[in-house]
């Protein structure tokens, strides 16, 4: 069977640019829902629930196998566990500071991942990259007002510093969960990988909720407009990420990817509009220094 044609790339550029949007809109919906006194683990539960339906249809329909060796099993259930504590940061994260800001500390993965890849015996970073990981920290350093905040007499707010940390380390957790996919599960089907570790991040919620151990993680919307919110973060979810794997054959992902991290700039855009979450214009400057130096990090000259 011959693969599938690819998409014009202005098609390509387009469909990937909407689910960027798509994933932003996510978290808006989210930082709603958990005004409205939604539980964290709750919407990670619709979440995941609604996307491995989705998912499961499209093994179906593939006819996937699902025959894996004890080995990939184990590296499996630790990417779906990866991916649940990535989910869970990044919310927590979107819970306490602007969403923008947020998913700027979050893009972090990509330097995390190549040091990570470095670590355990993969190439070492160019020099062009090495330059290009400095200038993102220093446009995240400008995103998050460090030297403003520094300055001030006040106490830096506690609910600033945990969601910053919460980032950090979704960043970290991600290029982990990147790496094990790279290394260790890349001759899985995509669609097939991202549906067991869907299943896992909703067991791992589903587990979770019903231990009891993150009080509140369980808690239902307190009014209409927090029900709507949840609504939408699974559709926007559950939408954007069955469609980047039923067309990913048709995207040219090696050449088109950068598009994608054009996520926090619509979550910036999203949070002011509807969320009213300014940022000035120094975190402004810093964070398209490190969506530009995110892009160039990811482009590939042709050989």
């Amino acid at each position: 069977m011959s693969a599938p044609a690819l998409l014009p790339r202005h098609i390509a550029v387009f469909i990937l640019a909407a689910l960027a949007c798509s994933f932003a809109g996510n978290h808006v919906a989210a930082r709603i829902a958990f005004d409205h006194d939604t539980g964290l683990l709750l919407a990670m539960l619709c979440r995941s629930g609604v996307t491995l339906l989705a998912l499961a249809a499209l093994v179906i329909w593939q006819r996937q196998s699902l025959r894996l060796t004890r080995q990939t099993w184990g590296w499996q259930l630790l990417l779906g566990l990866l991916i649940a504590i990535q989910s869970f940061c990044i919310y927590s994260a979107v819970a306490r500071i602007p969403v923008a800001l947020a998913l700027l500390v979050v893009n972090l993965a990509p330097i995390m991942l190549a040091l990570l890849t470095w670590a355990l015996g993969g190439p070492r970073p160019t020099r062009r990259a090495a330059l290009l990981m400095g200038l993102i920290l220093f446009g995240l350093m400008l995103v998050l007002n460090v030297p403003a905040r520094l300055a001030e007499q006040d106490d830096i707010d506690a609910r600033w510093i945990e969601g910053v940390l919460f980032g950090i380390t979704g960043a970290a957790v991600f290029a982990c969960a990147l790496w094990i996919t790279d290394h260790k599960l890349s001759v899985m089907p995509g669609a097939v990988r991202s549906m067991l570790t869907m299943a896992v991040v909703f067991a791992a919620s589903a587990l979770a909720g019903a231990t009891g151990l993150l009080p509140g993680g369980m808690g239902l919307p307190n009014a209409t407009t927090g029900w709507i919110a949840l609504g939408c973060l699974v559709l926007l979810y559950g939408v954007a990420f069955s469609a980047l794997f039923i067309l990913v054959t048709r995207l040219d992902i090696a050449r088109n990817a950068p598009v994608m991290n054009m996520e926090p700039v619509a979550g910036l855009v999203f949070g002011w509009l509807i969320l009213d979450q300014l940022l000035n214009g120094v975190q402004i400057v810093g964070g398209l220094i490190v969506v530009s130096g995110i892009v160039l990090l990811a482009y590939r000259r042709p050989a």
